[in-house]
């Protein structure tokens, strides 16, 4: 191996300097980049470690660059080494994604399904969602991530994640929304709020209460805002900001703060277990929000993605919600 500060090699002539390197080669280059140690390295990706220097030189080889510095005490990375193990690991991350998106096709339901839910939602959908799965899909892969919308959405366009479950509508170009359900918005009070248990509560009456809400950033901030608005309420109106999740919200509104407005679905979860709190309904028409999955338009799983929305429609039939049976 070359002693020279860059770690390049001069360029090959004909056909050897154009050879390819295999995944093979790549997955052994990555491991070294991790462990820099050539015996952890071969263990942890089942290869011996003659084999896995072997596949290492051979890479130096075929891309004419020097990736490793081998000294007596420890292996380090050359400063090409450095930027070409994150190529390497991407591609091989890029090549997972390939086997898993064609094993879906060729049998629908298993393998690794990425779900992603927001914070609004995840606590209250998730027990239906894991129980359908875990009855009906026995050979998928459930993983679930909890993150806003703004953050679901890049990790969707990325290929991070391969569904959302999340608040419509959403007006993004390149994704496809599949509606679930609608769900009105219950108002939540003190118990001895002049509002509470009444189910013909007028829109208006959101126009001068002091009224609690999520961070920036949260989808249900946006649409409660919008349902203020409608109301008629003024932006001087008292709003204050203080929680990161529904459950701080409501201990807030138990303290005596203000009122705020939940999802129907996350009303028993929220105040169920504090008698400090009474909810009230508004009267017809009552400020809804719509609940969906999105993916990719075009994805190569939107058949499967259509079924599972149909056996979760079905599914959450027990939960206060109406069921939309597909898109307007």
């Amino acid at each position: 191996m070359g002693q020279g500060n860059q770690g390049i090699r001069p360029k090959q002539s004909g056909k050897s300097a154009a050879k390819q390197p295999s995944l093979s080669q790549l997955r052994a280059f990555t491991a070294v980049a991790e462990h820099l140690h050539f015996r952890d390295a071969a263990a942890a990706i089942g290869m011996s470690q003659p084999a896995l220097s072997g596949a290492v030189s051979t890479l130096e080889e075929a891309l004419g660059v020097q990736l490793i510095e081998r000294t007596t005490r420890k292996v380090l990375l050359s400063p090409a080494g450095e930027r070409l193990a994150v190529r390497a690991g991407a591609v091989l991350e890029a090549v997972a994604a390939l086997m898993e998106e064609a094993e879906a096709v060729r049998a629908p339901f298993t393998g690794v399904l990425r779900l992603g839910v927001i914070p609004t939602v995840a606590p209250y959908l998730l027990p239906t969602v894991l129980r359908l799965v875990h009855e009906r899909y026995v050979d998928l892969d459930l993983q679930v991530h909890e993150e806003q919308t703004s953050s679901l959405l890049e990790g969707l366009a990325a290929g991070r994640l391969d569904l959302l479950l999340l608040a419509v509508p959403l007006g993004v170009p390149g994704v496809s929304e599949i509606p679930l359900f609608d769900e009105d918005f219950v108002l939540v009070m003190e118990q001895d709020h002049w509002l509470g248990g009444r189910a013909d509560i007028p829109r208006d009456a959101l126009r001068e209460l002091p009224l609690l809400l999520l961070d920036e950033g949260h989808c249900l901030r946006d649409q409660a805002l919008d349902i203020c608005r409608e109301a008629g309420r003024t932006e001087g109106a008292p709003v204050t900001t203080t929680a990161a999740g529904l459950s701080t919200l409501v201990q807030l509104v138990a303290g005596g703060l203000g009122v705020t407005l939940l999802p129907r679905t996350a009303v028993t979860v929220e105040t169920g277990r504090n008698e400090a709190l009474a909810t009230g309904y508004f009267a017809d028409p009552a400020p809804t929000r719509r609940v969906a999955l999105a993916m990719r338009s075009g994805s190569a799983r939107g058949g499967e993605f259509e079924e599972f929305a149909a056996a979760l429609r079905e599914a959450m039939r027990p939960l206060p919600v109406r069921l939309v049976a597909e898109s307007p």
